[in-house]
Parts: structure tokens; C-alpha cells; sequence
């Protein structure tokens, strides 16, 4: 067999296990979607996915994988990000600047102004009860913060906040992500909501079972740029598909399948979405012939 044919095999096997992975996913997706249609909507509203579903999910062979990636997740609270991201400087905490990748405010071209009448807009985005507990904390340090590659381009910022009296240290880290319009948005318009940052927070809540309770919207008082507020570490965790194998990967495309039909359902009509769907395979498996027709083109000579 020639080097070429030996690639072109490579390639169309390649594309027929992920086309096999793609459709038990939407099988999934369709079968967890006839379930949600058939509940209550308060019912469909309080629906969870917790830690034991996730790694029942999964074979005995690959739940201690999961159960470290959760162990790690757990680990990732604020306490941490105090002893990885900041130092004591005389006396006071700081972020430990680490450029590119973490440049303090005073390095940057903005000043402390500008961070607080951003800090300003996003508590009035908050619930009362929220702003309530957010001003128990102090600002006292901000950096510019480099992010992951699904948002290279956009403004990021992480705040460190202080409570007023724990020995031990009572951090919040809040990260401030510029929000850019949809890639939906050529297509369907701009957002309603008129604020891209509101759209973002808006749904998540809607997808999301429990949401981070500081998610909050603001805008640049200078520069008019739109932005969201989340923690920045809050017992938040993911699987790295990248280092799975393929069974794996299969099993973590059907959780995810799983959590993408209850966010629809929730946000959309389930009924609705069922009776396109249908209750067979067929769905599944014409999604799966697509890509099959994009295997024999990769594969013919």
C-alpha cells in the first residue's frame, strides 16, 4: 500500500469512528429530549445532572479518570487562586505579574477609575440580596488576564476582592470577560436584549442547573465595551477530550449530548423538538451519513 493510501485509509477511519461517535451522541440527545417532553415543565426546570450521574456514566474502567477530574475541580477554589495567582507585598496582597499572561492594571493603560465605574454598572446588574453580600468585599488589586482560544481577541480582567475578617483570608476573584456579538447574530439579528453581556449571563442562567451567583453584566464607562462577570475559580472543572481515547471520548460526547438536551429543554419546547426529531434512529443516523458522504470525499483518490 502506497504512503498516499496508507493516509487516505488513515483519515477515512478516522472520520467513520467519529461519524460512530457523533451518532450514539444525538441518539442520546434525542432519547433524554423524549423524556424531558414528557415531564412537567417545573419538573424539566429543577432537573439536575449531579456528580453521581456524571460518573455512573461512565464504565468502572474510566470512572477513576473522572473521579480525579472532579477531585480537581474541587480543588480549584478561591483559597487556591490566592496562593497561585497573588503574592504579599508589604503587607498587601497582589497579583503576581507574569507577562504576557498576567499584566497588572498599573502596567497596562488603564487606571483604577475606569475598573471601578465598570464595578459600579456590574453591581446594579445584580439582585438586591447580591449587592448585598458583594459590598461585604473591598477591591484591592486588578489585573489584564490572557484567555483560552475560544476567546483570543477579547478584553479579559481579573479582580481580587477581600472580606473583612477571616484570619485565613476571605478571597473572591472575579473575572470580567469582554462579550462580542453572536456569530448568530449575521444571520438572526442582534440580541433583544441589547447588551451583549446580558445575553451571555442571560443564557447561561437559562442552560445552566445551578449558575454562578455572581454572574452579573457590565459596560467599559470609557470605551463602551460590553462585558460579563463570573468567579473566576468556583469549583469549575472539565474533562480534557484531547487526552482520551476513543471509547472514552465516546462516553464524554453522551454527557455532553445529555446536558445539551436538558438546556434545550428548558430553553425551547422539548414537545416540539421531539416531534422533529421523532422517536427512532433515523435522525441519529442521517446526521451520521453526512458525514460518511464527507469520508468518501476525503478518501477518493
Amino acid at each position: 500500500m502506497t504512503t498516499k493510501w496508507v493516509r487516505v485509509w488513515f483519515v477515512a477511519t478516522v472520520l467513520c469512528v467519529v461519524a460512530g461517535v457523533v451518532a450514539d451522541a444525538l441518539g442520546v440527545y434525542r432519547k433524554r429530549m423524549l423524556g424531558y417532553a414528557s415531564m412537567r415543565a417545573l419538573d424539566v426546570w429543577y432537573s439536575r445532572i449531579d456528580i453521581g450521574d456524571v460518573i455512573e456514566s461512565f464504565p468502572k474502567c474510566y470512572r477513576p479518570l473522572v473521579e480525579r477530574d472532579v477531585a480537581r475541580a474541587r480543588r480549584r477554589t478561591h483559597l487556591r487562586a490566592l496562593s497561585r495567582l497573588t503574592e504579599l507585598t508589604g503587607g498587601h496582597r497582589r497579583f503576581v505579574s507574569n507577562p504576557p499572561l498576567l499584566v497588572r492594571l498599573e502596567e497596562t493603560e488603564h487606571d483604577m477609575d475606569e475598573v471601578l465605574g465598570l464595578i459600579e454598572g456590574y453591581r446594579a446588574s445584580l439582585t438586591e440580596d447580591l449587592r448585598e453580600l458583594l459590598d461585604r468585599f473591598r477591591l484591592i488589586d486588578v489585573a489584564r488576564k490572557v484567555v483560552g482560544v475560544g476567546s483570543v481577541g477579547t478584553r479579559c480582567w481579573i479582580g481580587l476582592l477581600e472580606g473583612p475578617h477571616h484570619r485565613s483570608g476571605d478571597p473572591l476573584f472575579l473575572q470580567v470577560k469582554e462579550a462580542s456579538a453572536s456569530v448568530l447574530a449575521p444571520f438572526v439579528g442582534d440580541s433583544p436584549l441589547g447588551h451583549d453581556g446580558l445575553r451571555v449571563v442571560t443564557g447561561q442562567r437559562l442552560n445552566q442547573a445551578t449558575s454562578d451567583i455572581f454572574l452579573g453584566w457590565s459596560q467599559g464607562p470609557r470605551t463602551g465595551r460590553q462585558y460579563y462577570v463570573r468567579q473566576l475559580w468556583d469549583v469549575k472543572g472539565a474533562g480534557d477530550p484531547m487526552a482520551m481515547d476513543v471509547s472514552n471520548f465516546a462516553h464524554y460526547a453522551k454527557l455532553s449530548a445529555w446536558a445539551l438536551a436538558r438546556g434545550h429543554a428548558r430553553t425551547g419546547d422539548p414537545v416540539a423538538i421531539t416531534g422533529y426529531l421523532g422517536t427512532t434512529d433515523r435522525f441519529d443516523q442521517a446526521v451520521a451519513a453526512i458525514r460518511e458522504g464527507r469520508v468518501v470525499a476525503h478518501t477518493e483518490p
